[in-house]
């Protein structure tokens, strides 16, 4: 094995935050180092031998791969002598491969060293200095070690790594049997009951019950020793997680049976409205619904690949999912494998489908920010494996967005709450509640065609498919360990069910599919798809051939795995990720091997469907059956769970309205509601979400209308998400989604907290345009400890609550939804038994086609030459309940009533009402804000930030006049508008035409442009502030997580810009009339051709692909694969769109992968100087694109001094919307591109994690400056370039953001004018122009370049 040193992993800020926090901990630590080692498997000695060998092709190719990222290095640890220095070294846990080595092992594969790498691996070796001259003892290794890897998935070690210890090579582990058959009935119970702890199957007692009479005592007992494998796959298929067994048990409250199960309750919301528009529920792995009729664009002919439009049904379908005990034993990969196997379950629709828009949400116990602990927030302790809330929001989101940002899938929507408190209980004792078992949750929304929406069947002897992959020994479990309360098993079997994720192989699946269902009907190869989750492929193929009625005969040997360690049970087990199971047609296998083979997709046949309803599963390589099992044995019916609990009152104290006795040193109300104000801000449920948004690409598709951030200033307020059909400047219908979510409450009313769920959903998707509320779907996310007493009575009423009477009173269906029973976690702390139960918790998610995606109303409060009123709609008849209320969290109160959904016609009127607005007088609302967490006072608030504006309101008009503080704080369902006051009398009249009442109507203040926010109160200001000082509060905890997640002087400038009256956002400026002229230039002769270039883990080409298209030109799907193997020669093209996306993970440099799959490539290398030679061809090269052709600048004539592009300045992934100038230079004069808008300014999509432009030297950059090859740079809100931050998202001197040659034929920068061409994709624009945005000039500036 090689070991060789590699790039720093940290900037120097960020090391600089780690050595402060280790010297906390080893005050005599004076400098730390960090830099990656790169662990090469040589496939012999002798291959080894040679890639030592400095002068050898292997040597400088593998030195080639490896050079990529940044070097800083501690000048006190280059003085320090050897004698105060420690060296340790953090390696993947032992027996696990990393996605970081799948990627780099692919690329040295491509590169040509095949017969000399077997694998590539990576380390982090930290370097430590202390100050005196002995090296750090033992235990204060293991002090800092927490800080230096994640215990989960790395170990950490003060010798070199050897080989053994990180290429594990070991014999295939055999597969065992479980001594049952020759016992005694009780004796195999007993036996079982052991093998049930041991291997953590988390079987119930009937379960042991039944599988004993399967294997022993039955009529029909098989009289044989079960299998591991059987086993595993038993409790896997079986487990709460997969089957659902509470939502389907019979239940008994308080002594009376109950008529119905939670399940049937569900359904009857699609009964009641017979499943209208609803194709597909609770039967797939997705729901789907009727959408609109639009244009799919897509590479229609498998020959020549060119994108075309076809019109058809555009069905939606719609799914979320939970991935709690995954996210809280190892945030990052559980988060983002939760991300992953959601996304597949959008992929594995019918006969297969595709993901368009996500969202994920968190629930954690108190954040504790070092620091920044707030009044509210109580240590509680936790389990020693078990991740702090902290830890899990540094991390988890991180994992979430890294999985949503390489995959290719806007992350638009979702929700954040920190809670944990002491509170009475039935016992009349206190209790913890609160999410040390957190919520992770993810899901999204997406399109299937409609001849493929529900599955259909396949006859026996269709091949069964396995696509993606490989296998690993990772996620072993998963389904069995997330149905058990956290901390219940023990920590390795925790450790045994953490999953690894690895996007850019999901990203080559998914292309699979694409390209499948982009066939007609029947040449489709795809019979039925199904994603690999819970259980592996012990659930996901048995489930695929039981849902057609079949049975069928598996190789285990056939299985693609990359730990031939593995044993059976293993291989058929674990629960790798990115993987589908196929039936396919045996006439249609070639063209699906083709398909693959193109997207470089591993895939294996391992089966075949048969008649017989039997599983069998061979092992040819030890000669045995690891799975004999009838598929009535495996999908039989254990015995129905039977459920007993009783309703349980705990003596809630009530809230005092006016916060005397919470404040008592304060005298004086408005003080009192300034104090108030400061801690509610902070609450993370109320505060700035900017921390979790700006790391998750909004942009992807180009197919986003409605993001979070709002307004020239990008302010994360909106509550709704909204996305177009398909591509083209007329389509206006689309897709909206918006979340709900009130737990809390559950904890004084379980059916209030239900309701208010769906009110909040309800009333942050009305901002968008939906025909009919019957067009609204919703998702129903339940989390519960179940069995805790108390929680299975408080389930059964809220499940009812929306079930029975909420849902269907609004005409609205439940078709889809997920449980998560085990919502505890339970631990020891020396002798004491700990546990924190977290509330009951539904997270509803509403979708629903949209009408208009221009029609979106969003909170931000617009300025303009008339007088503008807010208006606020109060839907909860005039209550002012704050139970359950961020007033009184941040008190550490709960109070006794809680708010409730008061009339369901009054909030059906409410939406109805909101529509009619928008279709008969479009421009009456100019802005429009849910009433929800915080209150009336946060609505307002926010609505002020959005729009940098100020406002005066009264309290005296409210009902509640006498109760000002309820008033400002209960959280009521109930909305505000800001309307011109000429306006009010009719806003008034539509809403009492529809038996709205006039008493739930009222004016309640002006808005103003001096950013002060006052409010009043019986004639005297009760509060004054100034917008800046209230929003640095309201973004101070997301200012604080950044700060420690990323660069903190990063996070600081950013900060800076809330008060910077100099700020004046984003703006555009332009020529109109250039946007009035044609869409496609009215050229002669045929249109041009331009190859829509991508490798594999490329995203964004459909979207560059259309902009293309829509200015006239052909736009063909080019592969990397087709050009390395002769399938298409760019001598055919006149261009050449290079997209963005995550060649290759990003490993190894972003673009480097990709340039060097061409650069050592002998076709590759001459296919594209032949082309960059030609003088009638051009090429755009976008994110990373841009950052491939970077490296090819070698090729490219007049690019030899552009920049690489490396890292971001803050460490992270950004998604941004940056303002972006046009340089006015001879050479932009000159450009394909740019030379129609020389010296305009306007704002672009940015989403990279590698943007920064960097050169070798000053000299370079001189070089670079003085031929003027700057094309585009960004700029602050004067116009002039800048080095701020977010305003340059990536710290790129000069504000650098694109590169151009001299003659003006290749451009390549960072950000996406291709995702921004239509006016609506732009996430701010002024109104003042049609549908197309300003950026589609450069592509018709383009088209026109190839007629001249």
């Amino acid at each position: 094995m090689l070991l060789l040193a590699g790039p720093s992993v940290l900037s120097e800020s960020r090391l600089k935050a780690l050595l402060c926090q280790i010297q906390t901990l080893v005050p005599h630590i004076i400098s730390l180092d960090a830099i990656y080692v790169h662990l090469v498997r040589a496939s012999s000695s002798e291959a080894e031998a040679t890639l030592s060998t400095p002068g050898t092709e292997q040597n400088s190719i593998l030195k080639s791969i490896l050079d990529y990222g940044d070097h800083y290095s501690s000048s006190r640890s280059e003085s320090a002598a050897p004698s105060q220095q420690s060296i340790a070294y953090v390696i993947p846990r032992p027996g696990s491969i990393s996605p970081w080595s799948s990627k780099a092992t692919d690329i040295a594969r491509m590169c040509h060293l095949e017969a000399y790498v077997s694998r590539l691996e990576r380390g982090i070796q930290y370097t430590i200095t202390t100050g005196h001259s002995s090296s750090l003892k033992q235990e204060e290794w293991d002090a800092i070690s927490h800080l230096l890897h994640d215990r989960m998935t790395q170990s950490i070690q003060t010798a070199a790594p050897v080989e053994e210890e990180v290429f594990v090579a070991r014999e295939p582990r055999p597969l065992r049997t479980i001594p049952l058959s020759s016992l005694s009935e009780e004796a195999a119970r007993d036996v079982l009951r052991s093998a049930n702890v041991e291997l953590g199957l988390a079987l119930a007692d009937d379960e042991i019950d039944y599988l004993i009479k399967a294997y022993v005592s039955g009529e029909e007992a098989m009289k044989r020793d079960p299998t591991d494998a059987e086993l595993f796959m038993f409790a896997q298929v079986n487990s709460e997680h997969c089957r659902h067994k509470i939502f389907n048990a019979s239940w008994t409250i308080d002594g009376e049976a109950k008529d119905k199960s939670l399940f049937s309750m569900i359904r009857n919301t699609e009964a009641k409205i017979q499943s209208q528009h609803t194709i597909s529920a609770y039967s797939d792995n997705a729901a789907v619904f009727t959408g609109y009729k639009s244009k799919r664009f897509a590479p229609l002919d498998a020959r020549n690949k060119e994108y075309e439009f076809v019109e058809e049904d555009m069905p939606v379908l719609i799914k979320v999912e939970t991935h709690n005990h995954p996210t809280a034993v190892s945030p990052f990969p559980g988060a983002a494998t939760g991300s992953g196997g959601e996304i597949r379950d959008e992929g594995a629709v019918g006969r297969g489908s595709k993901p368009k828009a996500g969202l994920s949400g968190f629930t954690v116990s108190n954040l504790l920010i070092p620091d920044f602990v707030q009044p509210w927030e109580t240590d509680f302790g936790k389990p020693n494996h078990i991740a702090s809330a902290l830890d899990i929001m540094i991390e988890g989101p991180l994992g979430a967005c890294a999985f949503n940002n390489e995959f290719g899938r806007p992350a638009l929507s979702g929700y954040f709450r920190t809670f944990s408190e002491t509170v009475p209980s039935g016992s009349g004792i206190t209790e913890v509640r609160g999410y040390h078992k957190p919520i992770m949750i993810a899901g999204g929304l997406g399109n299937v065609r409609p001849g493929f929406a529900t599955k259909t069947g396949f006859p026996a002897g269709a091949k069964i498919v396995v696509l993606g992959g490989p296998g690993l020994l990772i996620g072993l479990g998963g389904g069995a360990a997330s149905s058990q309360a956290s901390g219940a098993s023990s920590a390795n079997l925790d450790f045994a069910s953490v999953q690894r994720e690895n996007p850019e192989m999901q990203r080559r699946c998914q292309q699979v599919i694409d390209a499948c269902i982009s066939l007609d009907n029947d040449a489709n190869p795809i019979a039925s798809i199904h994603d690999v989750g819970a259980g592996g492929l012990s659930n996901a193929l048995p489930e695929l051939v039981h849902d057609a009625g079949l049975g069928a005969c598996f190789e285990i040997r056939d299985v693609l795995v990359d730990d031939i360690s593995m044993s059976p049970m293993e291989i058929w087990c674990n629960e790798s990720q990115e993987r589908y199971v196929l039936a396919i047609q045996p006439e249609s296998f070639e063209a699906f091997e083709q398909i693959c083979a193109r997207e470089r997709c591993p895939f294996a046949a391992v089966g075949v469907a048969t008649t017989a309803q039997d599983l069998i599963v061979t092992d040819r390589l030890l000669g045995s059956k690891v799975v004999d099992l009838k598929m009535s044995t495996l999908f039989g019916k254990p015995p129905r769970m039977s459920r007993r609990d009783d309703t349980s009152n705990p003596p809630f104290v009530t809230f005092t309205e006016s916060l005397a006795a919470s404040l008592p040193n304060e005298p004086s109300l408005p003080l009192r509601i300034e104090n108030a104000v400061e801690r509610v801000l902070r609450l993370p449920s109320v505060g700035s979400k900017s921390f979790l948004i700006t790391i998750g690409d909004r942009s992807v598709t180009g197919l986003v209308t409605r993001d979070q951030m709002i307004g020239p200033w990008q302010i994360p307020i909106s509550d709704v998400a909204v996305t177009r059909t398909s591509y083209g400047f007329d389509i206006k219908t689309g897709e909206a989604m918006a979340m709900g979510e009130r737990t809390p409450l559950a904890l004084i009313n379980a059916a209030a907290s239900a309701r208010m769920a769906v009110g909040e959903a309800i009333t942050n998707i009305v901002a968008s345009a939906i025909e009919d509320i019957g067009r609204i779907k919703m998702s129903a996310n339940w989390m519960s400890a179940a069995s805790t007493p108390g929680e299975g009575a408080r389930l059964y009423e809220a499940v009812k609550a929306i079930g029975e009477d909420l849902c269907p009173a609004l005409g609205i269906g439940i078709p889809v939804g997920k449980d998560s029973m085990s919502m505890a976690m339970r631990w020891k702390d020396g002798d004491a038994q700990k546990q924190v139960v977290s509330p009951l918790s539904l997270l509803i998610t509403a979708f629903a086609p949209v009408q208009d995606v221009a029609g979106t109303w969003t909170p931000d409060l617009k300025r303009t030459s008339e007088s503008t009123v807010l208006v606020f709609v109060d839907l909860a008849a005039n209550h002012v309940r704050l139970g359950g209320s961020a007033l009184a969290q941040v008190f550490k109160q709960i109070g006794s009533e809680s708010p409730d959904v008061v009339d369901a016609s009054a909030l059906k009127s409410f939406f109805n009402v909101c529509q009619s607005i928008r279709r008969e007088h479009p421009s009456l609302v100019m802005a429009y804000h849910d009433r929800s967490d915080g209150g009336l006072f946060t609505t307002l608030v926010e609505m002020a930030f959005g729009g940098r504006m100020g406002f005066r309101v009264s309290l005296d008009v409210l009902p509640s006049n006498d109760q000002p503080v309820a008033s400002l704080f209960n959280e009521e369902l109930g909305a505000v508008f800001q309307v011109r006051e000429v306006d009010v009398a009719q806003l008034q009249d539509l809403f009492s035409a529809e038996s709205f009442s006039r008493d739930c109507i009222h004016v309640i203040g002006k808005v103003t442009t001096d950013e002060v926010i006052e409010i009043s109160h019986q004639n005297a200001v009760l509060f004054s502030e100034k917008r800046s000082k209230l929003q640095e509060m309201w973004a101070e905890t997301s200012f604080k997580m950044q700060s420690l997640r990323d660069d903190a002087t990063c996070a600081q400038e950013e900060y800076s810009l809330i008060a910077d009256a100099e700020h004046t956002g984003l703006f555009y400026f332009y020529d109109p009339m250039l946007l009035k002229s044609p869409s496609i230039p009215q050229g002669t002769g045929t249109q041009p051709a331009v190859a829509i270039l991508r490798e594999q883990g490329v995203n964004g080409h459909v979207e560059m692909a259309w902009a293309f298209a829509a200015a006239g030109f052909r736009a063909i799907d080019v592969h990397m694969s087709d050009i390395l193997i002769g399938r298409v020669d760019l001598n055919n093209f006149r261009g050449i769109a290079a997209c963005g996306g995550f060649s290759y993970g990003d490993v190894l440099g972003a673009g480097s992968g990709w340039a060097k799959s061409i650069l050592l490539s002998s076709r590759g290398k001459e296919q594209f100087s032949q082309f960059f030679q030609r003088k009638d061809t051009f090429a755009l090269a976008v994110c990373n694109g841009c950052q491939m052709f970077a490296h090819l600048k070698s090729l490219i004539p007049g690019a030899e001094t552009w920049p690489l592009f490396k890292g971001n300045r803050s460490g992270r992934f950004e998604a941004r919307v940056c303002m972006l100038k046009v340089e006015e230079s001879e050479n932009t004069k000159k450009s394909v591109f740019l030379r129609d808008m020389a010296g305009w300014a306007i704002p672009v999509a940015v989403a990279h994690g590698e943007g920064r432009a960097t050169f070798a030297d000053e000299t370079q950059r001189a070089e670079f400056n003085a031929a003027n090859l700057v094309g585009l740079r960004y700029v602050d809100s004067k116009g002039d370039a800048t080095m701020r931050y977010p305003l340059n998202p990536n710290g790129s001197p000069d504000g650098i953001a694109g590169v151009q040659t001299a003659d003006g034929r290749f451009l390549a920068l960072m950000p996406h004018p291709e995702r921004v061409v239509t006016t609506e994709s732009n996430s701010w624009h002024t109104g003042m122009f049609g549908p197309v945005g300003p950026w589609f000039q450069l592509f018709r500036s383009a088209r026109s370049w190839c007629d001249l």
